[in-house]
C-alpha cells in the first residue's frame, strides 16, 4: 500500500486499510530511503473541500519576528508553486510587539482569495492561528490546504507545526507527546546527551561544535565533492561525557 493517506467513503474499509499499514515501511520525501515503520493510523473526518489555498506562519530571523505566508494555490508542494508562480506568493511581516493586525489578516485573507462573509471567516481564522503560533512556541504552522467547503465554512483542512526546542520547559504536555519511536535509533541516542543529530547519506562524518559551524560543515564536503554521513551539533555547554558519547 503506498502513500500515508487514504480517503475511503466506506467504513468497513477504514480497518482494512490501517491493517495494511501497520507495522508495513512507509517511504515519503522526508523519511529515510528504506521509510519509517508505521506504529499507529490517525482516523479523521474527511470533507467535501470546495477551494484549497495555503497559508503559513514562520519565525523568519531576517524579518526579527514572525510572518504570515500565504497563496491561493493550495494542497500542492509550496516550494513548486515559488518556483514556477512567485507572484502567487503573498507575506505580510508582522511586528511582534504589536501583534496581529486586522488589516494584515484582511489583506491575507483577500490575496488568498476569500471573497464576502468568507473574507472575514477567514481573516479571523488567521488570527487564531497567530495567537496559538505565539502560545505554543512554534517556530512553523502550515495549514495546507487552508481552503473552504462547499457549505461555505473555512476550515484548517490540514495542518503541521513545528515546535521551538528551547521552549520545552514552558511547554512540557506537548513535548511530552513527542513519539520518538518514529525517529532513527541512533538519533534517540544522541537525543539522550542532548545531542543534535541528524543521519546522512554520505560517509564523512561529522563532529562539530556548534550548529552554524555545523551546516557550513557540510556545505564545504558537498562543495569539494564530499558527502556527509551525518549532521551532529555538540551544542555550546558540552561536558566531557557528551564528547565521549558522540
Amino acid at each position: 500500500l503506498k502513500g500515508g493517506v487514504h480517503l475511503t467513503k466506506d467504513p468497513k474499509v477504514v480497518g482494512q486499510l490501517a491493517k495494511q499499514m501497520i507495522g508495513y515501511n512507509l517511504a515519503t520525501k522526508q523519511t529515510p530511503k528504506e521509510g519509517v515503520k508505521v506504529n499507529k493510523v490517525m482516523v479523521a473526518e474527511a470533507l467535501d473541500i470546495s477551494r484549497e489555498t495555503y497559508f503559513a506562519i514562520l519565525m523568519d530571523r531576517s524579518c526579527n519576528g514572525p510572518v504570515l505566508v500565504g497563496s491561493p494555490q493550495g494542497g500542492v508542494d509550496i516550494e513548486e508553486v515559488a518556483a514556477s508562480n512567485p507572484e502567487l506568493i503573498f507575506k505580510e511581516q508582522i511586528d511582534i510587539m504589536e501583534g496581529i493586525k486586522d488589516s494584515q489578516a484582511q489583506r491575507m485573507a483577500e490575496s488568498l482569495g476569500f471573497l464576502g462573509p468568507l473574507k472575514d471567516q477567514a481573516a479571523d481564522q488567521i488570527k487564531k492561528l497567530y495567537n496559538l503560533f505565539l502560545k505554543i512556541d512554534a517556530t512553523q504552522v502550515e495549514v495546507n490546504p487552508f481552503g473552504e467547503t462547499s457549505e461555505g465554512q473555512v476550515v484548517c483542512f490540514d495542518a503541521k507545526i513545528n515546535f521551538d526546542d528551547n521552549a520545552e520547559f514552558r511547554q512540557k504536555d506537548i513535548f511530552a507527546m513527542d513519539d520518538r519511536s518514529e525517529n532513527e535509533p541512533i538519533e534517540n541516542e544522541a537525543a539522550r546527551y542532548d545531542l543534535k543529530y541528524i543521519g546522512l547519506d554520505g560517509n564523512i562524518a561529522c563532529f562539530v561544535n556548534g550548529a552554524g559551524l555545523a551546516m557550513a560543515t557540510c556545505d564545504i564536503i558537498f562543495l569539494n565533492g564530499g558527502k556527509p554521513a551525518n549532521f551532529l551539533d555538540l551544542g555550546g555547554g558540552v561536558k566531557e561525557a557528551q564528547v565521549y558519547q558522540a
